[in-house]
């Protein structure tokens, strides 16, 4: 679900990590904070605080009154395969704080594969770009890919390599992105 300016005011009820957008220094909001939802995508959230925009994460969800993520869960029996199509969807809940889309459908995704170990845990190996070299958010972005992906279960290992070669560009983006921002 995605919030605008005037449709959702937040209070943080305790002190709470957070990300400075674009630049991706980490702060701490302290309890007591107001502002207001900007958006609400992929289980975080990108709120406007006096004057900044900032990322709070999801498992800090319960500090501006919201509900954190569900786990995830996998059958015993799942393949590769299913932790593949998994690995996807979780990728799909990966957003760039600024823009409404997640990295997937802005093309950023280059390579997604899973890899068994002999004692049934899995390795994600990944390979991404960023919409730009210098983007502030691009650390913060890999850890993202990283954490979720390493949140599906038997996964013990996400290695998330940040590549610029392609170098992205807008027809990379899904058809339905580029309608979405105008890039046509």
């Amino acid at each position: 679900m995605s919030y605008h300016s005037s449709s959702e005011p937040v209070r943080f009820e305790r002190d709470c990590d957070a990300v400075l957008v674009p630049h991706g220094e980490r702060v701490s909001l302290p309890a007591g904070s107001v502002g207001y939802i900007t958006q609400a995508l992929g289980g975080s959230f990108t709120v406007f605080v006096e004057g900044n925009l900032f990322r709070i994460a999801g498992a800090d969800a319960d500090a501006i009154g919201k509900e954190r993520p569900e786990v995830l869960e996998l059958p015993d029996s799942a393949s590769d395969a299913d932790v593949e199509r998994l690995a996807w969807r979780q990728l799909q809940t990966c957003f760039d704080p600024e823009i409404p889309i997640n990295v997937v459908d802005l093309g950023l995704i280059y390579h997604c594969a899973v890899a068994s170990h002999d004692d049934g845990t899995r390795r994600v190996e990944v390979r991404m770009t960023l919409t730009a070299p210098g983007c502030g958010m691009g650390e913060f972005l890999v850890e993202d890919v990283r954490d979720k992906l390493e949140s599906i279960p038997t996964v013990e290992h996400a290695d998330v390599e940040l590549v610029f070669d392609p170098p992205w560009d807008r027809s990379m983006m899904s058809e339905a992105a580029r309608l979405e921002t105008g890039m046509f």
